[in-house]
Protein backbone atom coordinates (compact mmCIF):
# COMPACT_ATOMS: atom_id res chain seq x y z
CA UNK A 1 0.00 0.00 0.00
CA UNK A 2 1.07 3.37 -1.15
CA UNK A 3 0.77 6.39 1.23
CA UNK A 4 0.64 9.79 -0.85
CA UNK A 5 0.89 12.85 1.05
CA UNK A 6 -1.45 15.66 0.63
CA UNK A 7 -0.21 18.42 -1.75
CA UNK A 8 -0.41 20.74 0.91
CA UNK A 9 2.11 19.38 3.13
CA UNK A 10 4.71 19.71 -0.09
CA UNK A 11 3.63 23.06 -0.83
CA UNK A 12 3.44 23.60 3.02
CA UNK A 13 7.55 22.42 3.18
CA UNK A 14 8.59 24.54 -0.18
CA UNK A 15 6.83 27.09 0.98
CA UNK A 16 8.64 26.80 4.69
CA UNK A 17 12.02 26.10 3.04
CA UNK A 18 11.93 29.14 0.76
CA UNK A 19 11.05 31.62 3.45
CA UNK A 20 14.01 30.53 5.73
CA UNK A 21 16.07 30.47 2.90
CA UNK A 22 15.15 34.30 2.12
CA UNK A 23 15.55 35.26 6.05
CA UNK A 24 18.77 33.69 5.92
CA UNK A 25 19.89 35.69 2.31
CA UNK A 26 18.66 38.92 4.64
CA UNK A 27 21.35 37.91 7.35
CA UNK A 28 23.55 37.53 5.06
CA UNK A 29 23.23 41.08 4.35
CA UNK A 30 22.71 42.62 7.53
CA UNK A 31 25.37 40.61 9.70
CA UNK A 32 29.06 41.09 8.27
CA UNK A 33 29.56 37.68 10.10
CA UNK A 34 27.26 35.82 7.98
CA UNK A 35 28.33 34.66 4.74
CA UNK A 36 27.77 33.19 1.09
CA UNK A 37 31.03 32.67 -0.34
CA UNK A 38 29.68 31.22 -3.75
CA UNK A 39 31.56 32.24 -6.91
CA UNK A 40 27.87 32.86 -9.08
CA UNK A 41 24.45 34.40 -7.98
CA UNK A 42 22.80 30.79 -8.78
CA UNK A 43 25.28 29.36 -6.20
CA UNK A 44 24.46 31.42 -3.28
CA UNK A 45 20.76 30.72 -4.35
CA UNK A 46 21.35 26.87 -4.17
CA UNK A 47 23.60 27.33 -1.03
CA UNK A 48 20.99 29.44 0.87
CA UNK A 49 18.00 26.55 0.00
CA UNK A 50 20.05 23.73 1.46
CA UNK A 51 21.25 25.70 4.24
CA UNK A 52 17.54 26.54 4.96
CA UNK A 53 16.91 22.94 4.87
CA UNK A 54 19.49 22.12 7.11
CA UNK A 55 18.65 24.92 9.50
CA UNK A 56 14.84 23.15 9.35
CA UNK A 57 16.09 19.80 10.33
CA UNK A 58 18.19 21.33 13.32
CA UNK A 59 15.54 23.14 14.52
CA UNK A 60 12.86 20.15 14.06
CA UNK A 61 15.54 17.60 15.76
CA UNK A 62 16.90 19.13 18.53
CA UNK A 63 15.15 22.21 19.98
CA UNK A 64 12.36 20.18 20.85
CA UNK A 65 15.37 18.27 23.04
CA UNK A 66 16.86 21.30 23.91
CA UNK A 67 13.51 22.99 25.51
CA UNK A 68 12.57 19.51 27.31
CA UNK A 69 15.99 19.10 28.97
CA UNK A 70 16.93 23.15 29.59
CA UNK A 71 13.22 23.78 30.51
CA UNK A 72 14.89 25.15 34.23
CA UNK A 73 16.73 27.16 32.61
CA UNK A 74 13.92 28.75 30.55
CA UNK A 75 11.82 29.23 33.49
CA UNK A 76 14.72 30.70 35.69
CA UNK A 77 15.44 33.37 32.84
CA UNK A 78 12.02 33.92 31.75
CA UNK A 79 12.51 32.75 28.35
CA UNK A 80 15.76 34.37 27.14
CA UNK A 81 17.57 31.25 27.33
CA UNK A 82 15.99 30.58 24.19
CA UNK A 83 18.21 33.46 22.55
CA UNK A 84 20.99 31.73 23.46
CA UNK A 85 19.60 28.16 22.14
CA UNK A 86 18.85 30.35 18.29
CA UNK A 87 22.49 31.43 18.76
CA UNK A 88 24.10 28.04 19.35
CA UNK A 89 21.75 26.19 16.55
CA UNK A 90 22.28 28.92 13.89
CA UNK A 91 25.82 28.43 14.87
CA UNK A 92 25.69 24.80 14.53
CA UNK A 93 23.93 24.84 10.98
CA UNK A 94 27.24 26.80 9.90
CA UNK A 95 29.37 24.32 11.28
CA UNK A 96 27.08 21.51 9.41
CA UNK A 97 26.83 23.89 5.98
CA UNK A 98 30.73 24.00 6.53
CA UNK A 99 30.89 20.12 6.70
CA UNK A 100 28.89 19.46 3.40
CA UNK A 101 31.56 22.16 1.66
CA UNK A 102 28.77 24.62 1.48
CA UNK A 103 29.82 27.94 0.97
CA UNK A 104 27.90 29.56 3.93
CA UNK A 105 29.90 30.51 7.19
CA UNK A 106 28.92 31.90 10.48
CA UNK A 107 31.66 34.20 12.59
CA UNK A 108 31.17 33.17 16.09
CA UNK A 109 28.74 33.41 18.76
CA UNK A 110 27.29 36.82 18.09
CA UNK A 111 27.05 36.43 14.89
CA UNK A 112 24.95 33.44 15.07
CA UNK A 113 22.61 35.46 17.73
CA UNK A 114 21.99 38.30 15.77
CA UNK A 115 21.59 36.11 12.26
CA UNK A 116 18.96 33.86 14.72
CA UNK A 117 17.21 36.86 15.74
CA UNK A 118 17.32 38.39 12.22
CA UNK A 119 15.98 35.05 10.38
CA UNK A 120 13.47 34.93 13.03
CA UNK A 121 11.37 37.97 12.65
CA UNK A 122 12.27 37.87 8.65
CA UNK A 123 10.36 34.28 8.37
CA UNK A 124 7.58 36.01 10.94
CA UNK A 125 6.92 38.83 8.85
CA UNK A 126 6.94 36.49 5.13
CA UNK A 127 4.29 34.29 7.03
CA UNK A 128 2.31 37.27 7.98
CA UNK A 129 2.38 37.88 4.02
CA UNK A 130 2.44 34.62 2.98
CA UNK A 131 0.78 31.90 4.92
CA UNK A 132 1.92 28.25 4.47
CA UNK A 133 -1.46 26.74 4.64
CA UNK A 134 -1.14 25.30 7.90
CA UNK A 135 -3.43 27.95 9.69
CA UNK A 136 -7.06 26.43 8.67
Amino acid sequence: MTVVAPEGDDMGFIIRTLVTAVALWISTLIVSGINTSGAKAWQNVLTLIVVAIIFGLVNAVLKPLIKIFGCFFYIITLGLFALVVNALLFLLVGWLAEQLNLPFHVEGFWSGFWGAIIVSVVSWLINLVIPDGSER
